[in-house]
């Protein structure tokens, strides 16, 4: 398995397994922190941002965009595995060529087809970070979603990638 398709599997791996984690603190009753809310909604946007720049399609979020916890199951399915069969499905050709798009602030780019691909899962792993950071400081114990725990399940597993 080349990398980048790798990193896109642990995307969805990553993204799941905070969801779930998510989904046992409402199962309890206890409220979801609203900034833990607003930073995975956050991931998940840019994904299907990055996802419309790429197919050259209007964005259908915004950046800073919240969802709740059902929101953001949805945005996750929508996201996350198209994203990685971007990544599987892309050749050299495809990897290499330039997406001209404005930012959210209004700035103009060019960058790689790779450069947004390998971006989008780093961005993502930043911000499930913060997440983890925030439910801890409201009392709540984190998931770890490391690149380095998806490694060992995989080894752990005899695969080459974790099933969802």
């Amino acid at each position: 398995m080349n990398t980048l398709e790798k990193l896109g599997a642990f995307n969805v791996w990553a993204n799941t397994t905070v969801l779930n984690r998510l989904n046992e603190v409402a199962a309890t009753g206890q409220e979801i922190p609203p900034i833990v809310l607003r930073l995975l909604s956050h991931v998940l946007n840019a994904q299907a941002i990055w996802i419309a720049r790429i197919g050259g399609t209007p964005s259908p979020v915004k950046v800073w965009q919240e969802h709740d916890l059902a929101a953001c199951h949805q945005l996750h399915a929508q996201t996350s595995e198209t994203l990685h069969q971007i990544m599987v499905q892309a050749d050299e050709t495809e990897l290499q060529r330039l997406i001209s798009y404005t930012n959210s602030l209004g700035d103009k780019y060019d960058s790689m087809v790779h450069d947004i691909l390998t971006h989008a899962v780093v961005h993502a792993s930043y911000h499930r970070a913060q997440v983890a950071t925030r439910l801890r400081d409201h009392g709540l114990e984190p998931v770890n979603s490391d690149f380095i725990t998806y490694c060992r399940e995989l080894s752990a597993a005899g695969l080459a990638t974790v099933s969802l």
